[in-house]
């Protein structure tokens, strides 16, 4: 009964304060203010704050543009923690956008919607990020292309790293990218190491539902999780997707096992 409660009472809060700011977005979105970009990061702090997840940032987000962030993807939780953290766009397979809810948020949220499978669209949807970046926006990447259990870095996907290729300048044989690895990890439940038992909650895994999963989170009482900004990786024209993807999936991988196994060290 108490966890129903607290569901019941996330979203009945959720709901009286989106409905004031989700109107002030819109205005926002129609008349492209600055106030777009600033406005979801406080919806995604007060998010966290009722789901009780608390957020440890290590390193600094990189100052330079245009900068592109790549993380490691486990669940719907990763978008708020990042979202919280900076103003920033993602980018997000075309499916989303037609998820009840999350497809809604995401569009007020101005993300970047692409079909992989479409290659006649990939042209457009890479401009788009290459313009966006180009406007100063931070765009986030989950290069390895789906979501994990939270306790590993999947294979990183060196074509979706195209967007960073298109966004270099076309006028400036120098001109950079920057590509900043960003490493999430679930590591505590009340302020106690995320054992074997409660790591399905770091991770949203297919087959379970999202009520199910929020209920889940929400038995939990208390979340921390880490996010590491690593070392930027300077993307140049004539560079290989490949040697990128490697590096930044190095660095992941470190960061991640770092602080799952509490080896951490700043």
């Amino acid at each position: 009964m108490i966890n129903w409660l607290r569901v019941g009472l996330f979203l009945v809060v959720l709901l009286v304060i989106s409905g004031l700011m989700i109107p002030v977005q819109l205005l926002a979105l129609r008349f492209d203010w600055p106030l777009r970009r600033r406005l979801p990061r406080y919806w995604h702090r007060m998010a966290l704050w009722f789901l009780g997840i608390r957020v440890h940032v290590h390193g600094r987000l990189e100052t330079r543009r245009p900068l592109m962030i790549a993380a490691n993807h486990a669940s719907w939780k990763d978008i708020l923690v990042l979202g919280s953290i900076a103003d920033v766009a993602f980018i997000a397979k075309t499916e989303v956008a037609s998820w009840p809810v999350f497809g809604f948020l995401a569009k007020l949220q101005k993300t970047i919607f692409v079909v992989r499978e479409e290659k006649r669209r990939t042209g457009d949807q890479v401009n788009e990020i290459a313009a966006r970046m180009a406007d100063g926006e931070i765009v986030v990447l989950f290069p390895e292309g789906t979501t994990s259990d939270g306790n590993r870095i999947l294979g990183i996907k060196s074509s979706l790293f195209g967007a960073a290729a298109a966004a270099l300048p076309k006028d400036d044989e120098n001109g950079i990218v920057n590509v900043q690895p960003t490493a999430i990890a679930y590591t505590r439940v009340q302020g106690m190491p995320m054992g074997r038992y409660h790591r399905p909650i770091a991770g949203w895994p297919g087959d379970t539902g999202l009520m199910e999963h929020l209920i889940g989170v929400l038995r939990a009482g208390a979340l921390d999780v880490d996010v590491t900004f690593g070392e930027t990786v300077e993307f140049r024209k004539g560079d290989s997707r490949k040697t990128l993807a490697l590096r930044i999936e190095e660095q992941l991988r470190a960061m991640l096992l770092a602080h799952l196994r509490g080896r951490y060290r700043r």
